[in-house]
């Protein structure tokens, strides 16, 4: 089967070897696999993260968002069967989805929203599972609670914030403020459904104290968490909570105790690398969003479709996203 490869970590996406095409044997379904015919994929942040560090003494295949089609089915399944359109994230520690065929356990797949094509349906999957489990599990947001609370969103204007947003506005009371920085985000931040939009290039407790939001009950940081540190102390209410999931280079949280605030850590992959009891949760999880999605309650957070899933075209939504300046989710579909 084809995929796109790499084979030494940390080159330059400019570099010829970054990302090539290659050759690979077409993969056998262990008992809970499920062997899906890829249609379109995701690139988030993650896969050039894992490009950057992560080497073998084979070739590396990428990509934790896929939609496509189960052709076959280990002899243990029981969510799903040969014909069935799904979408998933996968588990980081398989190979990914850049390529014509993979390997998924069904604990960890969706049925395909029915209303959306495939290149939509593929920009959802991680993003919603890590969303979904900052807001509900890890900060501990009841569906439809949280009135008379607050919810900030550092850099919401990405693939992650976009789902968040769409999540906290719709399932729950929260007031939501989002960050962005750049005119196309602030934009994008809006029309997602934030009610208010601040700056987080400027101070950020002054623009909160303008729209007497000041302080805050929840904190979500998706970027440079280490550089608002500082600042998300100063804005969180006494006993709030605050959930992040980027690698702050340090993150010194002993200011937080005067305030005895609380810190959540989040991985989507966690479920999967550790096969936890609670695993099938993202399987659930995918199912309802498609539910949310068909009903019209969310939608698909599209940035920029990429074309066809190629070496050239991978590069290049890896530059995007090492650029800082994506928004949204950056898809591809078909070989």
């Amino acid at each position: 089967m084809k995929a796109i490869v790499y084979d030494t970590p940390g080159l330059p996406i400019q570099d010829a070897r970054s990302l090539f095409e290659h050759e690979l044997p077409k993969p056998t379904p262990g008992a809970r696999d499920l062997l899906i015919e890829i249609k379109a994929i995701a690139v988030n942040p993650v896969d050039t993260k894992v490009r950057a560090s992560r080497g073998g003494d084979c070739p590396q295949v990428l990509g934790w968002d896929a939609v496509g089609i189960v052709r076959q089915v280990g002899d243990q399944v029981s969510l799903f069967q040969p014909g069935d359109e799904v979408f998933y994230a996968g588990a980081i520690d398989r190979p990914g989805a850049y390529s014509e065929f993979h390997l998924v356990d069904e604990r960890l797949v969706g049925h395909k929203p029915r209303t959306l094509d495939n290149a939509s349906a593929a920009a959802l999957p991680l993003t919603s599972i890590t969303a979904w489990e900052l807001l509900f599990d890890r900060l501990g947001v009841q569906e439809n609670g949280g009135a008379g609370q607050s919810l900030l969103i550092i850099g919401a204007g990405g693939g992650v914030g976009s789902i968040l947003l769409q999540l906290a506005r719709k399932l729950t009371q929260l007031q939501v403020i989002g960050t962005a920085s750049r005119p196309e985000t602030l934009a994008w931040v809006t029309e997602f459904g934030a009610h208010h939009v601040i700056d987080h290039s400027a101070p950020i407790a002054p623009q909160l104290e303008q729209l007497k939001l000041h302080p805050v009950d929840y904190v979500i940081s998706l970027t440079h968490t280490d550089t608002y540190l500082a600042q998300i102390v100063e804005v969180l209410r006494p006993q709030g909570k605050l959930a992040l999931i980027d690698d702050p280079a340090q993150l010194d949280i002993v200011p937080f105790k005067r305030k005895s605030l609380s810190v959540h850590w989040e991985l989507m992959f966690t479920r999967s690398l550790y096969q936890t009891e609670d695993m099938v949760k993202q399987h659930q999880l995918l199912e309802k969003v498609s539910s949310l999605i068909d009903d019209g309650v969310i939608r698909t957070t599209v940035g920029e479709h990429f074309g066809s899933i190629s070496a050239s075209n991978l590069k290049r939504a890896h530059a995007l996203i090492e650029s800082g300046k994506a928004k949204g989710k950056i898809v591809l579909e078909g070989f």
